[in-house]
């Protein structure tokens, strides 16, 4: 399992921010003090959603206006019907300085 940290201060609330894992394109969003990570790619057009725009708990894809759930990568309507990847995050730490850690498992690869 590959892993990845950051800073929960380096995350602003509501902006996506794209890394890569072990070649796994990941859109790491903060809302409030909680850290959801998906697969950064759109299951319908395959496009960037670190790109698109954040509202509540979901992530919109900027090219047709897909919607993804952060939590569960369920889409909520067309043009996508398939889900994206969730990967599982763990936070350190306390305040700005606490560690987002998040995991890649051996399939996700």
């Amino acid at each position: 399992m590959a892993s990845f940290s950051v800073r929960l201060a380096d995350l602003r609330p509501g902006q996506p921010r794209r890394v890569v894992i072990d070649d796994v394109p990941i859109a790491l969003v903060r809302v409030d003090d909680e850290v959801f990570a998906v697969n950064d790619v759109c299951s319908h057009a395959e496009v960037s959603l670190s790109e698109g725009e954040v509202s509540g708990c979901q992530i919109e894809c900027w090219l047709h206006g897909s919607r993804f759930d952060l939590r569960t990568g369920e889409p909520s309507g067309p043009p996508a019907f398939e889900p994206i990847p969730t990967y599982p995050v763990d936070i350190e730490g306390h305040g700005d300085e606490a560690l987002v850690l998040v995991a890649i498992p051996e399939e996700a690869r």
